[in-house]
């Protein structure tokens, strides 16, 4: 059934909001990018007394100025879509703050309802808030809720029910004083003459003369595609603005800001009350162990490398698991497969998509236990005060304190983490840091690690390998920053404010939500570019095939080895060797770096395929890491660590940093120079490790 109605959840970052459009739709939702950029729009249905309503999650903005690529997706939506309600999640814990947005978009004509979020963490924290006075004050409905709890959910959907079959109120008028009103009234009045009042996108005339007054050139943009006439509306702006700006020396912007929060303080005050155990905030006690500066740095480190070593010790039992099922897989196909019958179409399901996708799909707990220690970080606030930590380290490297915010993304995946450089103020520092975002460990190559850290290291050293991976590539991440700093990108460096969220504590739900959300973003790879690669990589590891009497009289194995090698795949490799040798690759390692330049995980895949290729068909299956500990030393996997680390980004993160620089250069340099820096690394490795008498 068609939803009859929109309602739209907004909210700052940190404010909840999220979490109570979980525990509203459930898991009733999907997530999609708003059209041309990549800013994720959730949208959930959910029935209220048998009419169907549809939710979005809006992302989280501080207000509608269209500074942020999240402002700008926020109010194009408004726009766009004219939404029946918009419900403005509000952190009780910061009221005032939280309220600027509720402001915007009550001056903006849109129908409100105001949840008051975290209303129990303000409560212990000795806030006070009578929502009903509130809500008088405002004239829009004010109700408390638990978003992670789910507490207040009923009462505040009743609330959503009547709001959407009642009138909706007239838009909020703040008085901004007697000259300011002036030059309001003055574009208003051209507003209503060009035609704009009714017009495509419905908005008070005000408003809009508002937004122009304040410079708004995105809704200058919008409407001068829809009217002929904005030019002349423009320049009397222009000249309205530079009045204000005359008369309080000061800009319109600050100006203003200065009147809504007027209007704000005036709507709060009355309704909040603050008791003494306010001035002494839990957070503020925990924050002077976990944000000192001789104890923040230490504890960090100790959570993460806590984080890495979970990650093995409990992922290590299910993917056993997964290892023996896709084994048993393989080794069943070929059991009950007639010999001689159509043999091609059985060696691309077992070598190429059971050993492909499979030997990738294995590594899904451990993803999964990743991401769900790093969200649990994240939704208790302590991922804020990592970003704070890092600003002092940061800054002495050569970093702005924001580009932490990108790294910390770029754990994840090094796109988004990109496109978040997008909240840097200063050009040099984005590309500075886009620059040095591919050292920091994305998700992707956490299959690779996990491949090849337990085939070549004992348990007890997995853990702490895997940890220092990452570390060495922040700190060349970092490094590389400082000397790029010092010599191409000069500069006077940018302050850095970060708001620091109260710590809370999430609920598994949320927790299992928010890894399963990534962990399906892995499965969805895995299930399409993986495949599509690996059945091209098995093509390429088959054909052109050997001529028969190459492969006459020799054992299976032998015979399975010597196709592979005089294939395509084989070719490319061999061709590789003079350059990858003095780093201890051979041609199978070279065809599978090949295949993780299209994604990262796919050197597992590639890695599984051509070691089944070797295979005889009734030899039984080993998993991928036994085959790799029989064929290359710990010497080996250590350069192929260094070199995965390190080395030329994956062909989407290319991409992305061609349309986010807008330079072929930049994109080309960073690639050429990361890929000759992982050589020269794992060269070093390898020379140093035959000095203390290891082998390759």
């Amino acid at each position: 059934m068609k939803p009859r109605f929109t309602v739209c959840l907004a909210g700052n970052p940190n404010s909840g909001k999220t979490s109570l459009f979980n525990h509203i739709t459930g898991l009733r939702h999907h997530t999609g990018n708003y059209p041309g950029v990549t800013v994720e729009i959730k949208e959930g249905v959910l029935e209220l007394e048998g009419t169907p309503v549809r939710f979005v999650d809006l992302p989280g903005t501080y207000n509608l100025s269209c500074f942020s690529a999240e402002e700008t997706v926020a109010r194009d939506f408004l726009l766009d879509h004219r939404p029946d309600l918009v419900v403005d999640v509000v952190d009780a814990t910061n009221l005032e703050r939280n309220m600027y947005l509720a402001v915007q978009l009550m001056e903006m004509g849109m129908p409100l309802v105001i949840a008051l979020n975290m209303s129990d963490v303000a409560e212990r924290q000795g806030i006070r808030i009578d929502h009903e006075l509130l809500s008088a004050k405002l004239g829009v409905p004010v109700v408390p809720t638990v978003g992670h709890r789910g507490r207040g959910i009923p009462e505040l959907l009743k609330v959503v029910r009547g709001s959407l079959h009642s009138p909706p109120s007239p838009a909020l008028r703040i008085n901004y004083g007697r000259e300011i009103e002036k030059e309001i009234e003055g574009i208003e009045k051209a507003v209503r003459e060009i035609g704009i009042e009714g017009g495509d996108d419905g908005l008070p005339p005000r408003w809009i003369a508002i937004k122009l007054l304040e410079g708004d050139e995105v809704l200058a943009e919008r409407l001068s595609r829809i009217h002929k006439r904005i030019p002349k509306l423009l320049g009397k702006a222009a000249e309205a603005r530079k009045r204000i700006e005359g008369l309080f020396r000061d800009t319109v912007e600050v100006v203003l800001a200065e009147r809504r929060y007027g209007f704000i303080s005036g709507a709060c005050h009355p309704a909040v009350v603050c008791t003494p155990e306010a001035r002494h905030r839990f957070s503020d006690k925990i924050d002077v162990v976990l944000t000192g500066r001789l104890t923040g740095i230490p504890i960090f480190l100790m959570l993460m490398y806590l984080v890495f070593t979970l990650t093995f010790k409990l992922g290590e039992i299910p993917m056993g698991w997964l290892e023996s099922a896709f084994a048993g897989l393989s080794s069943w196909i070929n059991d009950v497969w007639e010999p001689g019958r159509m043999d091609m179409l059985r060696s691309l399901i077992t070598d190429g998509v059971i050993s492909g996708v499979g030997g990738v799909l294995v590594f899904l707990p451990n993803i999964f236990i990743l991401f769900l220690a790093i969200s649990l970080l994240e939704d208790t606030g302590y991922m804020a005060r990592a970003a704070f930590l890092m600003d002092r380290f940061m800054r002495f490297m050569g970093l702005q304190g924001k580009s932490f915010i990108p790294m910390l993304i770029g754990f994840g995946c090094t796109v988004p983490a990109v496109m978040a450089t997008r909240t840097l103020e200063s050009r040099r520092d984005r590309l500075l840091t886009i620059l040095v975002l591919p050292l920091v460990s994305c998700g992707a190559r956490l299959p690779v690690y996990t491949l090849v850290i337990p085939a070549f290291f004992p348990a007890a050293w997995q853990g702490p390998m895997l940890w220092t991976i990452y570390l060495v590539g922040i700190l060349l991440a970092v490094l590389i920053a400082r000397v790029l700093r010092s010599t191409l990108f000069k500069g006077e460096d940018s302050p850095f404010v970060m708001e620091l969220p109260p710590y809370r504590i999430p609920t598994l739900r949320t927790l299992f939500i928010h890894a399963w959300d990534r962990a399906k973003e892995y499965l969805y790879k895995a299930g399409t570019v993986i495949l599509a690669i690996s059945v091209l990589l098995w093509i390429l590891g088959n054909f052109p095939a050997p001529p028969e009497e190459a492969v006459a009289g020799l054992p299976p194995e032998r015979a399975a080895a010597v196709r592979t090698e005089n294939a395509a795949l084989g070719w490319i490799g061999r061709a590789l060797e003079p350059f990858s040798k003095p780093i201890g690759f051979d041609w199978k390692i070279n065809t599978a770096l090949l295949g993780a330049a299209a994604a990262k995980e796919v050197f597992v895949a590639q890695m599984g395929i051509i070691t089944s290729l070797e295979n005889a068909p009734d030899e039984p299956e080993k998993p991928l890491r036994d085959r790799l500990k029989d064929e290359y030393t710990p010497l080996t996997g250590l350069s192929l660590l260094i070199f995965i680390l390190i080395a030329s980004p994956c062909i989407a993160t290319f991409a992305v940093v061609r349309k986010e620089t807008g330079s072929w250069l930049l994109p080309a340099a960073q690639w050429t120079g990361l890929t000759v820096l992982a050589w020269v690394l794992s060269f070093l490795v390898v020379r140093c490790g035959i000095l203390f008498g290891m082998t390759t």
